[in-house]
């Protein structure tokens, strides 16, 4: 039986068009990415069905809520699926805990995944049931919203720049929380976005959406090492690397392994054996030809060239690599690259500068 997603999309709106067609996976985290007037939201509305795409075909797992084609088209309010926006959209004159109540209304007793006192631990607001929306934060008003969308059974869980309306100290908020939805939940979310450190933190698959049209997608950390991206995504242009917290070291640093090799980072406070995620921008890493014995970077790996790109920048070019099967990227000058003679194939030190830790 098919658990993913199908979408196929074509719209057109004066100046702009929207034309996808997406094979998605049915579980974790998939996140639509793109600047500005992209087409994330519009693609994520077609889905919702708020748009109606002439043409368009929509299913999850085997059951289809949209094939013009045979006539057949599910009005938003017959899917099974949440949808989270930008502003937390809670009924002003009741509580959180009659807002969340109101999500549970539609679902039978006995088909309900999540009962409320779960969700609102789940979340973190089981202290605010009693308080009116108006008295709360914006990513508490965020986290009740979720819950209310959860507690409707969504098979698809669909979420619109959650965080674009938060500033830096509520998004810090509300990120673990996410974390914990991408740990617990068994159902597929769709979250749009144009942060790259917020896709990077919390998405397993990715959607790079530019003029309207898909120019990737895929695997996380595969799609964000291509080097081949349209020069739009190439100021953005990292890896993510994911490894285990292997030990702690001297000096306030921590090391954590990833398949193929090593990174020093600042001491953490997790525990030796616990999953982390880091973001490595392409900026962040330099080439030599030979290892360096006397650098101030701790972060040297052996690797191999695999492809290079230009980019929007004159002058520069994007190297990408591995470390063993792990993909890096470099972003250097044109002059480095010719006088180095980096060409796929050839094997490099990456001294990699900075390494940020997702978590």
């Amino acid at each position: 039986m098919n658990t993913g997603i199908q979408a196929r999309f074509h719209l057109g709106r004066g100046d702009f068009s929207l034309d996808v067609d997406l094979a998605l996976p049915g579980r974790g985290i998939t996140a639509l990415f793109g600047h500005s007037g992209s087409g994330k939201t519009t693609c994520l509305r077609a889905m919702a069905g708020l748009e109606r795409a002439p043409g368009g075909f929509f299913a999850l797992g085997g059951e289809v809520w949209q094939d013009e084609a045979r006539g057949i088209f599910v009005p938003p309010h017959r899917r099974p699926l949440g949808y989270v926006f930008q502003e937390a959209s809670l009924f002003p004159h009741l509580s959180v805990g009659a807002n969340l109540a109101f999500g549970l209304k539609r679902v039978a007793v006995a088909e309900r995944p999540f009962e409320l006192p779960a969700v609102a631990e789940l979340l973190g607001i089981g202290h605010l049931l009693e308080r009116p929306p108006g008295s709360l934060s914006g990513g508490e008003r965020q986290r009740a919203a979720i819950a209310r969308a959860l507690l409707a059974a969504p098979r698809l869980l669909l979420m619109d720049e959650p965080l674009a309306a938060l500033d830096l100290r509520r998004k810090l908020e509300i990120l673990p929380y996410l974390e914990r939805l991408h740990d617990e939940l068994s159902i597929p979310v769709i979250y749009v976005s144009h942060a790259p450190d917020e896709v990077a933190r919390l998405a397993d698959h990715l959607v790079l959406l530019d003029g309207g049209r898909v120019v990737a997608s895929g695997p996380l950390a595969e799609t964000l090492a291509r080097a081949d991206l349209p020069p739009a995504f190439a100021d953005d242009a990292g890896v993510v690397v994911e490894g285990i917290l292997a030990a702690h070291e001297a000096d306030n640093l921590s090391r954590l392994d990833f398949p193929g090799g090593s990174l020093r980072v600042g001491r953490r406070r997790e525990a030796i054996g616990s999953r982390l995620r880091c973001r490595i921008h392409a900026r962040d890493v330099s080439l030599a030809l030979e290892r360096p014995h006397a650098s101030s970077i701790l972060n040297i790996l052996a690797a191999d060239v695999t492809a290079v790109a230009a980019t929007d920048t004159p002058g520069h070019v994007l190297v990408q690599m591995r470390v063993g099967p792990t993909p890096f990227l470099s972003r250097i000058t044109e002059r480095s690259r010719r006088e180095l003679a980096i060409e796929p194939g050839r094997p490099v030190w990456a001294q990699v500068k900075a390494v940020a830790l997702l978590a």
